[in-house]
This record gives structure tokens, sequence and C-alpha cells, in this order.
């Protein structure tokens, strides 16, 4: 079985398009299997699969024909859940709701209200720490992502992050949006 495996790959990496289609059906569903029990969602498990097998053509050339070839693919799968649980831990939990929601369609021009004057606050702001901020409340991005994707390190991200909040913050106190006794950053 191990040569008829080291057939089918040294055909795939001369190129050989019928040999990928063949190796990767020959270990989709124990991918599948393993994303499945990882991550608990079909659709993450289909995903994380797809990219687990995108994975495995790319690198089939990294893969040292002398090592055992499931335990290499796993560890990509793995890899992949592991990324994929790691995005879902940034993200806010959705909350369910059980029970009948009130009319509150008379605090939509507080809404407006206090989103006028916050958007006021951020123009205040420095623009790299607006630009954090936005990139942290409003597109969910993780500290993480966005320091990637401001090219910046990590800790100055998060220290953005905090010091638009506490300009945020001080500026709506200024202009009486928020009392005196509100300190706390993080609701906003």
């Amino acid at each position: 079985m191990a040569d008829e495996l080291s057939i089918l790959v040294n055909r795939c990496l001369t190129g050989h398009q019928p040999s990928f289609q063949t190796l990767v059906e020959r270990f989709r569903g124990q991918v599948f299997g393993l994303c499945f029990r990882m991550l608990g969602q079909r659709e993450d498990a289909e995903d994380a699969t797809q990219e687990t097998m995108v994975r495995l053509v790319n690198n089939l050339h990294r893969w040292e024909q002398d090592r055992a070839f499931e335990p290499w693919l796993l560890t990509i799968a793995g890899n992949r859940c592991r990324t994929r649980l790691a995005k879902r831990k940034r993200r806010p939990t959705p909350v369910s709701l059980d029970y009948p929601v009130q009319d509150r369609s008379h605090l939509e021009s507080q809404a407006k209200w206090l989103k006028e004057e916050i958007d006021l606050a951020l123009s205040h702001l420095r623009v790299e720490y607006r630009q954090a901020f936005i990139l942290f409340h409003e597109q969910e991005l993780g500290y993480g992502d966005i320091a990637s994707n401001l090219n910046v390190p990590l800790g100055t991200v998060k220290t953005w992050v905090h010091r638009a909040r506490r300009e945020i913050v001080s500026q709506l106190k200024k202009r009486g949006t928020l009392g005196e006794d509100r300190t706390d950053v993080r609701t906003v």
C-alpha cells in the first residue's frame, strides 16, 4: 500500500492531474472526519477540508517519502482547524434571543445621536488610533490581524485601540454625552 501511495505521489509531482484527483479523493473523507471532530460544525469542517486539500496539492513536494503520509496530511488538517478555532475565539459569541424583545423604536433617535457623537469623537483622534479602533470594533478583526494589516507590532495595535477608547470616552464626557462617573472605556 505504501508503494502504491508513493507511485501516486510521484505521478502527482510530475503534474499528472488525474493522480491529484485520486490522491485528494482517497484522503478527503479521513480529513473531513478529523476536521468535523475538531470544529463541530459541518460548514467549517468542509472549509477546513478544502483548505487542507489545497495545501496538500501546493506542498506535496515537501513531503518526505521516508515518513508516513497520513500523519503529515492530518497535521496540515489539524493546523487548519486550530487556525479556525483561534479565529472563533476572537469573535464575540452570538447571543440567542429565546424571549420576545421589547419594542425599542423610541430609542432609535438616541442611538442615532450617540452614533453621531462617537463619530465626532473618532474624527478628532490620530489617524492610526482611529484606524485601529475601527478595524477592531467595527470590522471585528483581532489584534493580530490588525497588526498584520497595518504592518505594526501587536503591542502597538493594543496601545492604539486602548488610547482611542480612552480619548473617545474623554471627548464624550466633555460634550456631556457620558456622565463623569462613567469611566469604563471597554464599553465603547
